[in-house]
């Protein structure tokens, strides 16, 4: 957390978006608050406020520029309310459907998951069970597969120019097998996360005193396809395959080779689609994060699946 600020201290244009955009928050209208930025956000400028004489602390998420090319606030904000009420996530005290501002409670006493955390099976567990719980949950206005997702940002790439690898052409037709095993089959849609960054889990801050684990940041929730959920989680925290199989069973009760099939699948879409992403925010604007570097290693994670020899019994038996 950077140096904290009094409301009327403001010396970035990023702290003067932050003041303008609290003073427009009902609750806190002639009230002094002070603030200071939080370091991990991407997409978005991030903040904690306090404002004076309320006990709680506050988590302010204004949103960046270009964002909007990916993410639909008001499904955002739709599902980080649904999942408040089955006390997954923190709650919402203000939204702003303009311009997409958020405010919701800090959580106190707790802290983000590193990579380093999902090697603990008890943390292995505890999101599988979250992720449970979310997907029983209702579902979005918002359906918006992976499919919708990696044509979405293939098309956006292409109109600014991205830098896609030379053999797109191959990926793309591994992609369309894929979509059309899935498409044959028919999709089991659930209400999604789809953005599992270490990050976004949170748990206890002391060890000694536990927490329920908390999910945070719906910027990409839609009703997907529920195997997808599973693929990107096993993929971003590079699960092999043995321990893929262990948590398909704690997830679904069994291992059933179409399930494992669907998983596997979209782990490979899943590094096309966040590839294809990265791709694409590489040519908003000048980023500090080399976005074309990470675009490129997921295409080159995704080719380790499309080349198994495995690939044509996968489309099979999903």
């Amino acid at each position: 957390m950077s140096i904290k600020r009094r409301v009327g201290e403001a010396g970035t244009d990023h702290e003067q978006a932050l003041e303008a955009a609290v003073k427009r928050v009902p609750q806190w209208q002639g009230r002094s608050f002070s603030y200071a930025s939080l370091v991990g956000g991407l997409m978005n400028q991030n903040w904690i406020v306090e404002v004076d004489g309320d006990d709680r602390r506050y988590f302010v998420k204004v949103p960046g520029e270009g964002s909007e090319m990916f993410i639909d606030r008001v499904t955002a904000n739709e599902a980080a309310r649904n999942a408040h009420a089955m006390q997954i996530a923190p709650e919402v005290v203000f939204f702003d459907a303009e311009d997409g501002l958020e405010v919701s409670e800090f959580l106190e006493g707790y802290r983000a998951c590193t990579n380093g955390d999902f090697g603990d099976a008890a943390i292995q567990s505890d999101v599988l069970a979250l992720y449970r719980r979310l997907h029983s949950g209702p579902a979005l206005a918002q359906t918006k597969t992976i499919f919708d997702m990696i044509e979405e940002h293939i098309e956006q790439g292409r109109e600014l120019g991205s830098h896609f690898p030379a053999d797109m052409p191959w990926i793309e037709h591994r992609y369309r097998q894929a979509k059309d095993a899935f498409m044959a089959s028919g999709l089991d849609l659930v209400p999604c996360f789809n953005d599992p960054m270490p990050g976004n889990f949170l748990i206890s801050a002391d060890p000694s005193a536990p927490k329920p684990m908390r999910l945070i940041d719906y910027e990409f929730a839609s009703n997907n396809e529920r195997s997808y959920e599973l693929g990107v989680l096993f993929a971003e925290m590079f699960f092999d395959e043995q321990l893929t199989l262990s948590l398909i069973e704690q997830y679904c009760g069994e291992v059933r080779p179409s399930m494992v099939a669907r998983v596997i699948l979209n782990r490979a879409l899943a590094d096309v689609k966040w590839a294809s992403w990265a791709v694409v925010n590489r040519k908003l604007k000048e980023w500090d994060f080399d976005y074309q570097k990470y675009g490129i290693w997921k295409y080159m994670r995704a080719r380790s699946l499309m080349y198994d020899p495995r690939w044509d019994s996968w489309l099979r038996m999903v």
